[in-house]
C-alpha cells in the first residue's frame, strides 16, 4: 500500500471539468497559472448551488504546457472536453492557455468542506484546504491508459474512436434513469480507456418482478395486502407462468389453473406440466392432484411430460415418496428465482435441453443448484480468460495474441481449470463470435495462426 500524505492545497475547477476527470473522459485541466510537474493537490468543484462541497479526488500534475495561437486548437478541442470556442475565448482574454496533464486519484473517503465564498473568482487557482490526506492506491486510470492518453495529447494525435465517444456522450444523458444505457456506457468508457472500473452485470429495472418470485410463493405479503388464499395462489401462478416463459419455455395459454384446472403446461422445447403451490407448506395430496388433473387434461401426453411442483414449503416424507413413485420433480420458489436471475444476467446461459437432465423425480433443489453452479463456473472461466488476454496485451503492448502463446500465459495465471490448446481455442472462438463480442479475431491460415484481441469484459458479479 502506498504511504498517505497531506494535501494542503486544492485546485478550483468547474464541476463538469472535475466530473470528466473522475470519469476518465479527460486527463487535462485549464489552470490560470503554470503548475510544476510533481505538485499534488485535491480537486475542489466550484459549485455555487450548495453550502457544503464534497471533495472526492486529488491529482498530481504530470506535465504542464503553455499554448498560444500557433497551436492547432481544433485538434486539441477534439482530444479534450472543451470546444474550439472555449479555447479561442481564453486566448483572446489571456493570450495563452495553460494546459495541465493531471493523474487523478480517488480519496479513500469523501471529505465534506464548507463552500468557499466568491469561488468563481478562484477558478483555475489554488486555495488552502487543510486536513485532506491522499494516497496513490486508487488511480482513476491505469498506468498504461494514462501514458497512452498523455502521449496522444502531447503529440496532438486525433482520436481513433470519435464515433464511440459521441455515442458515450449521448448515453450519458439517459444513463441515470436507464440501467441498460448505463451498462453500455460503462462498457464503452472501459473500451475507450476512460475507466478501469469493473463492469457490473445488473438486472435492469424492467425485470424487477424477478425479485418477487419467492415472496409471492411463500405469501409473505398476504397479511399486508389482506389477500385471500385464492388470490395469493393466483398471483404465484401468474409469476411462475412469467418465469417459465422468461426461461424460454412455450407456455400454452389454454391452461390457466382455476378449480379443477391444470396450472401450467409448456409444449416446447419439451412438454412440461407444472403445479404451483403458494404458502408455507406443500400438501401431501399435491402429487395425487397433479396426476389426476394432468391425466384428465392431457390424457396419454401427460406421462410423456416432465412433471414439476413448485412451492416454498418443505415437502413431507410422504410427499417425497409419492413424487419418486409418480416421477414428479419438486423445487422451491427460491430455486426458480435463482434460475430466472441467472437468465436475466446472462441471457444465453440456460440451455433448457441440458436443464431437463437435472429434472429428476423427488426434491431436486440440490440438482438445480448443481446446474446453476456449473453454468457459473463456465462463465467465470471465460471471464478469467478474457482478463488474462487483456492483461497480457496491456503489459506486452501487443495488439493481439495467438492460441499457443495465450495458453502459455494461462498456465502461469491461475486459471479456474487447465485447458488444452484446442479447448482454449474453442472458447476463444465462442467469445469472439459476433453474438457475444467479448473478443475480436483475425483469421489465419489455420487455427494456430488465428489472432485474438480484447473488446470488452465479461462481468461475473
Amino acid at each position: 500500500m502506498n504511504q498517505p500524505f497531506l494535501l494542503p492545497t486544492a485546485l478550483c475547477l468547474p464541476v463538469p471539468d472535475i466530473e470528466a476527470l473522475i470519469q476518465g473522459m479527460t486527463i487535462a485541466a485549464l489552470p490560470r497559472m503554470f503548475i510544476h510537474p510533481g505538485k499534488r493537490f485535491s480537486l475542489y468543484p466550484a459549485d455555487t448551488s450548495t453550502n457544503v462541497i464534497s471533495i472526492k479526488t486529488w491529482a498530481k500534475c504530470e506535465f504542464c504546457q503553455i499554448l498560444d495561437q500557433t497551436k492547432p486548437l481544433d485538434v486539441l478541442s477534439k482530444l479534450t472536453i472543451w470546444n474550439l470556442q472555449t479555447f479561442e475565448d481564453i486566448i483572446q482574454k489571456h493570450q495563452n492557455i495553460f494546459l495541465a496533464y493531471l493523474r487523478v486519484y480517488h480519496l479513500s473517503q469523501v471529505i465534506e468542506v464548507p463552500a468557499i465564498p466568491n469561488i468563481q473568482d478562484k477558478l483555475g487557482k489554488f486555495v488552502g484546504l487543510p486536513n485532506i490526506t491522499g494516497s496513490e492506491d486508487k488511480p482513476v486510470l491505469s498506468d498504461q491508459v494514462f501514458t497512452q492518453r498523455k502521449h496522444q495529447l502531447e503529440k496532438l494525435e486525433p482520436s481513433q474512436n470519435a464515433e464511440l465517444e459521441d455515442l458515450q456522450s449521448a448515453l450519458s444523458q439517459i444513463a441515470k434513469s436507464n440501467p441498460a444505457a448505463q451498462q453500455l456506457e460503462n462498457q464503452i468508457k472501459i473500451f475507450l480507456g476512460w475507466s478501469n472500473e469493473p463492469i457490473r452485470n445488473i438486472i435492469n429495472s424492467d425485470l424487477s418482478w424477478i425479485k418477487t418470485i419467492t415472496s409471492l410463493g411463500d405469501r409473505s405479503i398476504e397479511k399486508d395486502e389482506t389477500k385471500s388464499n385464492y388470490q395469493a395462489g393466483t398471483d404465484f401462478e401468474i409469476i411462475t407462468r412469467k418465469s417459465l416463459d422468461f426461461l424460454g419455455f412455450k407456455v400454452e395459454e389454454d391452461y390457466k389453473g382455476g378449480a379443477g384446472g391444470l396450472d401450467l403446461y409448456c409444449s416446447k422445447p419439451y412438454p412440461l406440466v407444472c403445479e404451483c403451490k403458494a404458502g408455507k407448506s406443500i400438501p401431501d395430496r399435491a402429487v395425487e392432484e397433479l396426476d389426476r388433473i394432468g391425466k384428465r387434461h392431457l390424457q396419454k401426453n401427460y406421462l410423456q411430460a416432465v412433471r414439476l411442483i413448485i412451492g416454498s414449503g418443505e415437502p413431507t416424507k410422504n410427499l417425497k415418496e409419492s413424487a419418486q413413485i409418480s416421477k414428479i420433480s419438486i423445487i422451491k420458489t427460491m430455486t426458480l428465482q435463482k434460475l430466472v436471475e441467472l437468465k436475466a444476467k446472462y441471457p444465453g446461459a440456460i440451455n433448457l435441453i441440458e436443464l431437463k437432465e437435472y429434472l429428476e423425480p423427488g426434491q431436486i433443489d440440490d440438482k438445480i443448484n448443481e446446474y446453476i453452479d456449473k453454468i457459473e463456473k463456465t462463465i467465470k472461466l471465460r471471464s478469467r480468460i478474457i482478463q488474462i488476454l487483456k492483461n497480457y496485451l496491456q503489459l506486452s503492448k501487443n495488439e493481439s495474441i495467438g492460441v499457443e502463446a495465450l495458453h502459455a500465459v494461462c498456465v502461469t495465471s491461475n486459471p479456474p481449470q487447465n485447458l488444452e490448446d484446442r479447448e482454449l481455442y474453442s472458447i476463444l472462438i465462442e467469445l469472439s463470435s459476433p453474438l457475444t463480442g467479448y473478443l475480436g479475431r483475425t483469421k489465419g491460415n489455420d487455427w494456430k495462426d488465428d489472432k485474438f484481441y480484447y473488446l470488452r469484459d465479461l462481468p461475473t458479479n
